[in-house]
């Protein structure tokens, strides 16, 4: 586990307890880097959904008081990480999501500007986000969604990871998590 993260570590604050095994996903189509949109409540498959703020843009300023929210940093490396480990968590048999409240043009230029392999899902009306409760946090007058991750298999929870500690490590630590043990 990366120990050098400079900003602040969120803390488990009960808002995702509620998130346990076996809690269906909502049925709602979210726009997808790449054109299409995609219903995770559908897709017949495992797949890691990590959620996660907001994306950074080039020469735009960070929303006020980003650097004393815990949690709040962290989108671009974690994203980076799951671009890295791209590969092994295919090999396992897992398909990578990344979703957050972001405006699908923001996230299609952060895709194309980090080289992202995997879809980002834009969850611009929080419909999903409602309907799962999922936790948030405001600043500057804007709602943002908490960093966490859900491992599903056919449109169903079976693991949540919340808090997410360090971004930069986290699809490391996941994937370690994953893999089969060898006895």
């Amino acid at each position: 586990m990366e120990t050098n993260w400079p900003w602040p570590s969120p803390v488990d604050d009960g808002t995702a307890k509620h998130l346990i095994a076996g809690t269906r996903l909502p049925d709602v189509a979210l726009p997808a880097t790449r054109g299409a949109s995609v219903n995770l409540a559908r897709y017949q498959e495992r797949a890691v959904v990590f959620v996660y703020p907001m994306t950074g843009s080039p020469g735009v300023a960070n929303p006020p008081d980003w650097d004393v929210i815990p949690g709040a940093h962290g989108s671009t490396p974690e994203a980076e990480g799951f671009s890295d480990a791209y590969a092994e968590f295919e090999l396992l048999g897992y398909e990578i999501f990344g979703l957050s409240g972001q405006s699908p043009e923001g996230q299609q230029a952060f895709a194309t500007r980090a080289g992202i392999p995997y879809l980002l899902l834009s969850d611009q009306t929080f419909a999903f986000a409602d309907a799962l409760s999922l936790p948030r946090f405001e600043t500057g007058g804007v709602t943002y969604l908490k960093r966490l991750t859900m491992i599903v298999r056919n449109g169903v929870i079976y693991r949540v990871v919340y808090p997410v500690q360090t971004p930069p490590s986290h699809a490391r630590e996941l994937l370690a998590a994953l893999r089969p043990t060898r006895a």
